[in-house]
């Protein structure tokens, strides 16, 4: 049987530059490639040696938030430090909610600016 693992996610946001750095701060991560999207537009890719978040944009202001589930319902990323980034969530004027404290992991969640919503879990 075929074993895999999740190398990237692709979101189209408004301002990559601004979502790119929160990624950075985050999770510590770095810009692995920018460049031109194949659709057109540019798209920053952050994360590490293993896996990324592609964050895209055409180029053009955007319609606005999508609603929750559309297009997707979270993109959880895991930390060693929540308290951290919670701090960094913070810092960048988005709004922690649904803190949670359950096996396996304790977390919350945030909305970016463009409607995504994002987990932030700590199994540590």
């Amino acid at each position: 049987m075929p074993r895999g693992h999740l190398e990237h996610i692709n979101i189209t946001v408004s301002d990559i530059e601004r979502s790119a750095a929160l990624l950075e701060q985050l999770c510590g991560w770095r810009i692995r490639w920018r460049g031109p999207s194949m659709l057109g537009g540019e798209t920053i890719h952050v994360g590490d040696e293993t896996d990324y978040i592609a964050v895209y944009t055409k180029g053009a202001a955007l319609p606005g938030r999508h609603a929750k589930g559309l297009p997707l319902n979270h993109v959880g990323l895991v930390v060693d430090d929540l308290d951290a980034a919670e701090a960094v969530v913070k810092a960048a004027g988005l709004e922690p909610f649904n803190h949670a404290d359950y096996e396996p992991g304790r977390r919350f969640y945030f909305f970016d600016w463009d409607g995504i919503e994002f987990e932030m879990v700590s199994y540590a």
